[in-house]
C-alpha cells in the first residue's frame, strides 16, 4: 500500500499552518441505509473497516478494492489541532467527494455538500474539544442515477465500452488550515497582457469596518522582487491591478506558454493594526487566448495546438493519482510525446496536476464531467458544480478553454429539442459571464450551438478520406462524423477556429490488458504508420488549427493509449514525438 499523500493540496492558494487528514480512517458501507437512524455521526468508536484516504473505495491503494455497488459510505477518524493554532479559526477542507456528502465534527453536523467533483470546506472551530476530535464523514453516490454529473464512471458494475470503474466518496485531499478571524477566502487573478497588467480580486471574510485592515501584494519572478503595493482594505472585496514593467515582448521572455513556462510569485500579506495576521502566496502566468480573424491566438500570435485526450485515470488509484509525482510523470510524458496541451476528458482534475502543467508548460481545456439523461434536476446539478469549477480552476495559466458539454451527453436529443439546446446556449453563455478571458465550446464533438470554437470528434482513420475532409472549411464543417450534425438549432458554422477534438484511437495491445480501440495495429511498424496517416492530414490541412489525439494512455478496456494504462510507451517516444512534431506546411 503506498503512503499517504502529503502535499499541499491547493497550490495557488498556500498558507504555512495546514495539516493533512490523508491516510487511514475507519470506514463502513451502510448498505441497509441504517446509519442516519442509527445516528453513526454520534459514535465515538471507529468503524469495522479501514480505508486510506483519499483513494475511493474502489480502488487497490484503498486497500478495499471492491467493485460491487455500495452506494452510501462512511468514513471516521480522530484528530488533534495543533497547540500553535490557539485562537485562530479551524478550517476543515475536502478536495472532492462524490456524490452527497455530510460531515460532522464531534457528532455536530458541519457542513454537506452536494458534487462530485468540486471542494467544499468548513469552519469548524466553534465544534472544536480541547484534546481529542472526531471528524465523520457520510457520502452517497448513486450508480443507477444518470442525471446526475459522473463523466466516465459506468452504471453497471463491470467496466465495458467507453465507461470505468465508479469512484464513490472521498477521491481528493483532506486537510486542516489556522486561519486570523478576519483573512482571505480567495484571490481571483486575471493577467492582461496586452497593458501588462495582473488585475486581481481579493476576499476578505470576516471583514469589519471598525477594524483597520491593510493587504499588501508582492510580485517577483525567479526570486527577484519586482513589485509591491499596499493598500488600506475598505471593504471585503478588494480590486487591484499592477503593472509589469519588465514584461516585453522583445526583451526578457515572461510570457507564459508551453514553450516557456515563466511564472510569476505573488504574495498577499493581510495586516490588522499593523500587524501581519494572514499571509497567501500564489503565482500566475502571463499569457492570453484570443480569436483574431478567425485564428486561434496565444499570446497575440496564431497557434496551432497539439493535444492528447486525457481521462485522468489510474490503474490503482481510478480517478486519484497514487502520488503527486504520478501527476508530474503525465505531463512530462505529454510532453515528450510533442503534445503541447491536453483535453482533460470528463474529469475536473486534481489542482496538483494543473499545478504541474503551469510549472511544466502544459495547455489544458477544462471540462466538466457530464450526465447521461437530461431533466430540470440534471439542469440543476451541472449548473451549480460547473460554476464551482470554473471557479476554482480561474487562475492557472494552463487552462485555455472550457467545456461544459461532451458529444451531447446530458442532452441527447439536442439535435431537435429547443429545450437542451436552450441548456446549451445556457451554459456557453454562463461559462462566458464567469470568464471573458478565454473560449467556451458549448458541445464538443458535433451538435454545437452558439460556440467559440468549431469543434470536431473524427474517427476516419484512412488517410485519403481525412485529406479530402479537412481539405477546405467547407468539406470540414458539413462532414457527418458518427452521423451527426456539426451545428444545431439555426446555428451555422460562422468562422469560428476548426479543431478536431477526437480523432485517432488507435487500438495496440502492449500489455496483458484485453481490450478495443477505433482502428487497430499488429506492431510497432504499423502502430506508427497508422498514426503518422491520422495526424498527417490535420497537420497540413489548410483549415484545421488544432488536434486533440485519442488518447494519452490506455484506460481499462480501452488500448487506444499511446502509453499502456502502466504508463509505458507503445513505441519510443521520440518516434511519436517526430510525428506530432511534424511540420505543417
Amino acid at each position: 500500500m503506498s503512503a499517504a499523500r502529503t502535499e499541499y493540496p491547493r497550490p495557488q492558494f498556500r498558507r504555512d499552518d495546514w495539516q493533512t487528514l490523508n491516510g487511514e480512517w475507519s470506514f463502513a458501507f451502510d448498505d441497509r441505509r441504517a446509519g442516519l437512524k442509527e445516528k453513526w455521526q454520534k459514535s465515538k468508536e471507529p468503524f469495522a473497516r479501514t480505508i486510506q484516504v483519499p483513494f475511493p473505495f474502489e480502488s487497490k491503494l484503498s486497500g478495499i478494492g471492491e467493485t460491487e455497488f455500495h452506494s452510501v459510505v462512511w468514513y471516521s477518524r480522530s484528530f488533534q489541532v495543533p497547540q500553535a493554532w490557539a485562537g485562530r479559526r479551524i478550517v476543515l477542507h475536502f478536495g472532492a467527494a462524490d456524490y452527497q456528502t455530510s460531515v460532522w465534527v464531534n457528532g455536530e453536523l458541519a457542513v454537506t455538500h452536494e458534487g462530485g467533483h468540486t471542494p467544499f470546506f468548513a469552519d469548524i472551530t466553534d465544534l472544536l474539544r480541547a484534546a481529542d476530535n472526531r471528524v465523520t464523514v457520510r457520502c452517497e453516490d448513486n450508480p443507477l442515477d444518470l442525471e446526475m454529473p459522473r463523466g466516465k464512471q459506468y452504471w453497471k458494475e463491470k467496466s465495458a465500452s467507453i465507461f470505468y470503474t465508479r469512484t464513490t466518496g472521498i477521491w481528493q485531499p483532506v486537510w486542516l488550515e489556522a486561519v486570523p478571524e478576519r483573512h482571505l477566502a480567495k484571490v481571483r487573478l486575471t493577467p492582461d497582457l496586452d497593458r501588462r497588467e495582473i488585475a486581481f480580486q481579493a476576499i476578505v471574510n470576516g471583514y469589519d469596518a471598525g477594524v483597520k485592515l491593510r493587504l499588501r501584494t508582492v510580485i517577483a519572478f525567479e526570486g527577484r522582487e519586482l513589485a509591491a503595493d499596499e493598500y488600506e482594505v475598505t471593504g471585503p472585496i478588494v480590486a487591484r491591478s499592477i503593472r509589469l514593467r519588465e514584461l516585453r515582448d522583445h526583451g526578457p521572455v515572461r510570457q507564459w506558454s508551453p514553450e516557456t513556462p515563466n511564472l510569476y510569485d505573488i504574495s498577499f500579506t493581510l495586516f490588522e493594526g499593523g500587524q501581519p495576521a494572514d499571509r497567501v502566496d500564489s503565482y500566475f502566468g502571463m499569457r492570453k487566448v484570443s480569436i483574431e480573424n478567425g485564428r486561434l491566438c496565444l499570446n497575440n500570435r496564431p497557434y496551432f495546438l497539439r493535444f492528447a485526450l486525457d481521462q485522468g485515470y489510474f490503474p490503482d488509484g481510478i480517478l486519484t493519482g497514487p502520488s503527486d509525482e504520478a501527476y508530474r510523470k503525465d505531463v512530462e510524458l505529454a510532453k515528450q510525446m510533442g503534445f503541447n496541451g491536453v483535453r482533460k476528458h470528463q474529469k475536473v482534475e486534481d489542482p496538483r496536476f494543473l499545478y504541474w502543467a503551469d510549472k511544466l508548460g502544459l495547455l489544458v481545456w477544462g471540462e466538466m464531467a457530464n450526465a447521461y439523461d437530461y431533466s430540470a434536476e440534471y439542469v440543476r446539478r451541472i449548473t451549480r458544480e460547473w460554476q464551482e469549477a470554473v471557479d476554482r480552476d480561474y487562475n492557472h495559466p494552463c487552462i485555455m478553454a472550457w467545456v461544459p458539454l461532451n458529444e451531447s451527453w446530458g442532452v441527447p436529443d439536442i439535435q431537435l429539442d429547443a429545450q437542451q439546446q436552450h441548456h446549451a446556449r445556457t451554459l456557453y453563455h454562463l461559462t462566458k459571464s464567469l470568464d471573458s478571458t478565454r473560449p467556451v465550446v458549448s458541445n464538443d464533438g458535433w451538435e454545437m450551438v452558439e460556440t467559440d470554437l468549431f469543434a470536431i470528434h473524427d474517427y476516419q482513420w484512412r488517410r485519403d478520406v481525412l485529406e479530402r475532409t479537412y481539405a477546405d472549411a467547407e468539406t470540414a464543417v458539413t462532414s457527418l462524423p458518427a452521423n451527426r450534425q456539426l451545428a444545431v438549432g439555426g446555428h451555422a458554422y460562422a468562422g469560428q477556429p476548426i479543431l478536431v477534438t477526437e480523432f485517432g484511437g488507435i487500438a495496440f495491445k502492449q500489455s496483458e490488458w484485453e481490450g478495443w480501440g477505433y482502428s487497430g495495429a499488429s506492431d510497432e511498424a504499423d502502430f506508427l504508420r497508422r498514426l503518422r496517416d491520422v495526424v498527417a492530414p490535420l497537420v497540413t490541412s489548410p483549415v484545421v488549427q488544432g488536434f486533440c489525439y485519442t488518447q494519452l494512455t490506455d484506460v481499462e478496456q480501452e488500448i487506444n493509449g499511446l502509453l499502456t494504462y502502466e504508463r509505458k510507451p507503445k513505441a519510443p517516444l521520440e518516434k511519436i514525438r517526430e510525428i506530432i512534431e511534424m511540420k505543417r506546411y
